[in-house]
C-alpha cells in the first residue's frame, strides 16, 4: 500500500513538473514572438549584408582582359571570384550581374572600335522619346553584292556581339563573344549584321507612390484591403531563406520596344528592313540557341523570301522544333538542304549523330557544354558556308549559260533573216 501511494505521489510530481515546463517553454515562444513582432527583420539583415553599390567600370572592379582576351585580376592576375564574399549568395551575384554590364558595354566597344561596326537604332521611325533598340551593321552590311553574314545569339542576358556572358568572364573574349566570326567574315568579303535580339524593353524607375495612389483610388473594399496588408506584414516578419537579400532594390516597370519586344518579333523586323533590303545575292546566317528558333518562326513568317535569299544556315544547339513550331513541308525539306545544326555531344567534331526531327542534318560540336557550341564549330562553319556558296555559284553559272544559248539563237535568227532581206 507504501509503495502504491509513493508511485501515485512520484507521478503526481512528474505531471506537474511537465505541466511547469510546458507554460515556461509556452511563455519563451510567446515572449519571442513578440520580440520579432517589434523587430524590423529587413533593418537587422541588411547589417549582414554589404550595400547593394557595385563599381561602374573594369578599372574600379580591378579586373582587365589580358592579351589572350582573358578577364584578369590587374592585381593578383587570379581569374574572376564568383563568391568574393562567403555565404552571401544573392550579394554575389548582384556583383556578377554588375560586372555583366561592364562586360555589355566593353564588347559594344570592341565591335565599334575594333571591327569597325556602326549601330543602327531600332524602330527605324522611332520618335525622341520613344524606346529603342539596336543592331550592329559592317560599312557594307546593306550594299556588299555578294554576300552577307547574320549572327543570333540565343535568349538570355547576352546582347549584341555575345554568344555567352559566363565565358566572356571566365573563359576568354574568343569563345564567349561573336568577335572572331565578324573579324573572319569581313576578311572573307562577307558584309556583317549583328542581332540584338534580346533588348526588347526600357526599364524605368517607378515613381515612388504611384502604385499605392492608384490602389488608394481603386474601389477596394475595406476589409480586403485589410486582409491584404495583414499578409503583406506577415510576410515581412517571416523568416527568410538563409541567402534572401532584404535591402529594397529599386523598383522598375518594363516599356516594350515597338516591333522588337520579343526575339521572334526582332528577327523578323531587322528581316523586313534590313536583311531583305540588302543587295547580296547570298544571305548567311549563324543562330545560337533560341536564335535557331527564331528562324525558324522567320521561315514560316516569310518562306518565300527567306528561300529566295539565304544561301545556307549554320546553328549551334538550336532548341527550335519544327513540330511544335507548326513548320510546314516545304520548309522542312530546305532545311534539311541548306541547315546543318551543331549540337552539344561527346562525340568528336562533325560527327553525324542520329536526327531527332525532320530538319537539317545534325553534327557533334566536340564539346558537351551549350554555350561552347558556337566557338567549337567556328572553323566547321565556315567550311559549311564555302560548300553552299560554291553550290549557289555553280547553280547560277548553269542559269547563266542556259540564258546566254537562248539570246544566241535569236540573234543569230534575226541576224540570217536581215542577210536574206538584204540579198533580195
Amino acid at each position: 500500500m507504501l509503495v502504491k501511494a509513493d508511485s501515485f505521489i512520484f507521478y503526481f510530481w512528474w505531471i506537474t513538473m511537465a505541466q511547469l515546463l510546458a507554460q515556461e517553454e509556452k511563455e519563451k515562444t510567446t515572449a519571442l514572438k513578440d520580440l520579432l513582432s517589434r523587430i524590423d527583420l529587413d533593418e537587422l539583415m541588411k547589417k549582414d549584408e554589404p550595400p547593394l553599390i557595385f563599381p561602374k567600370t573594369l578599372e574600379e572592379f580591378e579586373y582587365a582582359f589580358n592579351e589572350h582576351g582573358q578577364l584578369r585580376h590587374t592585381t593578383t592576375g587570379e581569374p574572376f571570384v564568383f563568391n568574393y564574399k562567403e555565404d552571401l549568395h544573392r550579394w554575389n551575384q548582384k556583383r556578377y550581374e554588375a560586372l555583366g554590364e561592364i562586360i555589355t558595354q566593353y564588347v559594344y566597344d570592341r565591335l565599334e572600335k575594333d571591327c569597325k561596326l556602326r549601330k543602327e537604332m531600332l524602330p527605324v521611325d522611332a520618335e525622341e522619346d520613344e524606346p529603342k533598340s539596336f543592331i550592329y551593321l559592317s560599312e557594307d552590311a546593306l550594299t556588299n553584292p555578294d554576300k552577307l553574314l547574320v549572327l543570333i545569339q540565343g535568349s538570355g542576358v547576352v546582347r549584341a556581339g555575345q554568344w555567352a556572358r559566363r565565358l566572356i568572364i571566365n573563359e576568354d573574349l574568343d569563345s564567349g563573344t561573336q568577335i572572331p566570326f565578324i573579324n573572319r567574315a569581313i576578311k572573307e568579303g562577307y558584309g556583317v549584321m549583328v542581332l540584338n535580339p534580346n533588348e526588347n524593353f526600357l526599364e524605368v524607375e517607378k515613381v515612388p507612390g504611384a502604385e499605392q495612389s492608384a490602389a488608394d483610388a481603386s474601389d477596394e473594399p475595406a476589409e480586403k484591403r485589410e486582409r491584404r496588408e495583414e499578409r503583406e506584414g506577415k510576410k515581412k516578419k517571416d523568416f527568410y531563406e538563409k541567402y534572401r537579400n532584404p535591402q529594397k532594390e529599386r523598383e522598375t516597370e518594363r516599356i516594350p520596344i515597338r516591333e522588337n519586344c520579343s526575339p521572334e518579333d526582332h528577327t523578323l523586323y531587322v528581316w523586313d528592313h534590313f536583311i531583305f533590303k540588302s543587295r547580296a545575292r547570298n544571305v548567311l546566317v549563324v543562330a545560337h540557341s533560341y536564335g535557331g528558333l527564331s528562324f525558324v518562326e522567320l521561315m514560316i513568317q516569310r518562306e518565300d523570301e527567306v528561300t529566295s535569299r539565304v544561301t545556307a544556315v549554320a546553328m549551334t544547339d538550336s532548341i527550335h522544333n519544327v513540330w511544335h513550331q507548326e513548320a510546314n513541308r516545304s520548309i522542312q525539306d530546305w532545311l534539311k538542304e541548306k541547315c546543318c545544326n551543331w549540337v552539344s555531344s561527346s562525340e568528336p567534331l562533325d560527327t553525324q549523330l542520329e536526327p531527332m526531327l525532320p530538319d537539317c542534318l545534325r553534327l557533334s560540336a566536340g564539346t558537351e557544354k551549350h554555350e561552347l557550341t558556337s566557338w567549337k564549330s567556328f572553323h566547321s562553319i565556315f567550311k559549311f558556308f564555302d560548300k553552299h556558296l560554291e553550290q549557289q555559284m555553280e547553280e547560277e553559272e548553269e542559269e547563266k549559260v542556259g540564258e546566254e544559248e537562248e539570246p544566241s539563237t535569236i540573234v543569230t535568227t534575226r541576224s540570217t533573216n536581215r542577210a536574206k532581206h538584204e540579198d533580195l
